[in-house]
C-alpha cells in the first residue's frame, strides 16, 4: 500500500481527500520525524502553515525526498481555490482546495510518476548500453595495441575490474595437459591473510566442473561454501564466478571478487557480466592461439624445445654480445649414436618418446642462460654464452657422461642406453662469423661420428682437440 506523508500543520480537507482504501497516511507535524521513513514514501504533502515546520529539517527532507511527488499547500491567492504545476511532480494546491479536486491531483501526479518512471528507466538502460558499448570499443582498441597473452589478458582483467568496481578479477584458464585451472592473471590489491576465507580458486573449480555462472550476494550466508578455519590469503564476501566458454567449451572461468564500495553483488550485477563474457571468451582464445602460433614459430613441435629458427637468431644476438663485452660464445653440436636402430626395433613413438626426454635431461644438465635447441631429426645443438672453448669442451664431455650413463624410457619399461657425438667449437677463437661457427660445430660433431662416435671432438683457434 502506498504512504502519503502530511507533513506540517492539520489539513482535515486534504486529508478526506486522501483516505481511499489504497493509500496510508502518516502525519507529521514535524519534518525531522519523517526523515527515518522518508524513503517509503510515495507522496509528500507539505504545509508550511502554523508555525511548527521548521526550515532545516524541511530542507533535508526535501533533498533526501528528490524524485518523490509532492503538494506544496499554501493558503488560497485567488477568489477560486485550485492548484498549479512548478515542474514534473512537483505542484502547488491553495489550502481551500476542495478534497474532490485534491483526490484527482493525487491522482494525476500518481499517473505523471508512473511515466517518470518508465522514462527515468529507458534512460538508464540507454545509459547503460552506451556504457557497454563504450566498454567494447575501449577494450577492443587496446587490445589490437598489444598482441601477447600476458598483455592481453592483463589488460582484460584491468578492463573488467573498473567497469565492475570490483576489489580483485582474476581469469583461470583451463590447462589443456591436465584439465585443471590454472590462475592466468589476476588485478587487483594483494589481501591480507584472513582466519575466515575462502582459498582461491574454490569458486572457480565448481563454476568450471558445472558449466554454470554462481552468485555470491553474502559468503557467509551461503550455506554451499561452509569452511573449517584456515589461513587462507584470500578473504571473499561476495563474488561473482562465470564459465568463459565458445560452442560448449569451457576455456577458462572469470572470477570477480568484492565491491569496492562495499555491499553485495546482485542479480543485476552477474546479468550485466554474463552479457560481455561471450566477448571474453573470443579474447582468450585469440590469445591464446596467438600464443601457440608464437610458440611454434620458435620451438619444436614434438620436444617443446627452441627450433633452429630460434637457435639462428640467438646465436646471432650472442655473437654480437660477444662482441661487445669481449666475450666468447661457444656452440655444441649434439647427434645421438645409432638412433635408427631404436626406431627399427622399437618403433617411431618409442623414438619420439626418447627424443622428448633427451631434450629435458640436457636442459636439467645445463645452466640457466645456456639454450638448448632441436637441430632436426636425432641432432641437437646447445648455445654456451660467455663461454671460451676450454669450458666448452668440458661442458660437452660432462654431457656425453650424464647421456651414456642415464636410462632412458625407464618408467615405459624399456630401460634404454645410449651414447652420443660431439662436436664443439667458439667464437671468435675458431670461428670469425655466425655462419662459420654452425659449419664448423657440424663438421666437428661428425668428425666424431665418422670415427668412434661416443666423444667430443672440438675445433680451437683453427685447430682440433
Amino acid at each position: 500500500m502506498d504512504r502519503i506523508f502530511l507533513i506540517g500543520a492539520a489539513l482535515p480537507p486534504l486529508e478526506t481527500a486522501v483516505s481511499p482504501k489504497s493509500y496510508r497516511i502518516s502525519r507529521f507535524e514535524d519534518p525531522a520525524l519523517a526523515l527515518p521513513d522518508i524513503s517509503r514514501a510515495a507522496l509528500i504533502i507539505i504545509n508550511a502553515g502554523g508555525g511548527k515546520t521548521r526550515p532545516e529539517p524541511l530542507k533535508k527532507l526535501l533533498l533526501l525526498s528528490e524524485h518523490v511527488p509532492k503538494i506544496f499547500v499554501s493558503a488560497a491567492s485567488r477568489q477560486k481555490p485550485g492548484f498549479s504545476r512548478k515542474k514534473a511532480l512537483t505542484y502547488t494546491a491553495d489550502e481551500g482546495l476542495a478534497p474532490r479536486e485534491l483526490g484527482r491531483l493525487i491522482r494525476r501526479i500518481g499517473e505523471e510518476k508512473k511515466l517518470c518512471d518508465e522514462n527515468r528507466a529507458v534512460r538508464e538502460q540507454n545509459q547503460s548500453l552506451r556504457d557497454e558499448l563504450k566498454f567494447f570499443e575501449e577494450l577492443s582498441r587496446a587490445l589490437t595495441s598489444s598482441a601477447g597473452k600476458t598483455d592481453v589478458l592483463q589488460l582484460l582483467t584491468k578492463k573488467i575490474r573498473e567497469k565492475t568496481g570490483a576489489e580483485n578479477c582474476t581469469i583461470y584458464l583451463v590447462d589443456e595437459q591436465t584439465g585443471g585451472l590454472a590462475m592466468e592473471k589476476t588485478e587487483g590489491p594483494l589481501w591480507k591473510k584472513e582466519k575466515t576465507a575462502m582459498p582461491p580458486g574454490v569458486i572457480a573449480a565448481r563454476v568450471a566442473r558445472e558449466g554454470k555462472p554462481l552468485l555470491i550476494g553474502n559468503m557467509y550466508k551461503e550455506s554451499g561454501f561452509t569452511l573449517k578455519m584456515r589461513d587462507f590469503r584470500h578473504k571473499i564476501n561476495t563474488a561473482i564466478c562465470v564459465p568463459v566458454k565458445i560452442k560448449g567449451k569451457i576455456l577458462g572461468v572469470l572470477e570477480i571478487i568484492n565491491r569496492q564500495s562495499g555491499g553485495e553483488f546482485t542479480r543485476k550485477d552477474l546479468v550485466s557480466i554474463t552479457r560481455f563474457t561471450d566477448y571474453v571468451a573470443i579474447i582468450v582464445e585469440r590469445a591464446t592461439l596467438y600464443e601457440k602460433m608464437q610458440e611454434l614459430v620458435v620451438t619444436d613441435d614434438l620436444t617443446k624445445l627452441f627450433n633452429t629458427r630460434y637457435m639462428t637468431r640467438t646465436i646471432g644476438t650472442e655473437i654480437l654480445r660477444s662482441n661487445r663485452y669481449n666475450t666468447s660464445v661457444s656452440l655444441i653440436f649434439m647427434d645421438i649414436d645409432h638412433f635408427k636402430i631404436v626406431n627399427d626395433n622399437y618403433g617411431h613413438l618409442v623414438g619420439s618418446k626418447l627424443l622428448v626426454e633427451m631434450g629435458q635431461l640436457l636442459i636439467r644438465h645445463l645452466r640457466e642462460l645456456d639454450i638448448v635447441t632441436r637441430y632436426g631429426g636425432d641432432e641437437f645443438v646447445i648455445i654456451l654464452p660467455q663461454t671460451p672453448p676450454q669450458k666448452a669442451v668440458k661442458t660437452a664431455e660432462r654431457i656425453r657422461q650424464t647421456v651414456q650413463e642415464h636410462v632412458f624410457l625407464k618408467k615405459e619399461g624399456y630401460g634404454l642406453k645410449l651414447t652420443a657425438s660431439f662436436g664443439v667449437a667458439s667464437y671468435p677463437e675458431s670461428a670469425n662469423s655466425q655462419e662459420e661457427l654452425i659449419r664448423l660445430a657440424d663438421e666437428a660433431m661428425y668428425q666424431v661420428k665418422h670415427r668412434t662416435r661416443n666423444g667430443v671432438y672440438a675445433i680451437i683457434d683453427h685447430g682440433a682437440v
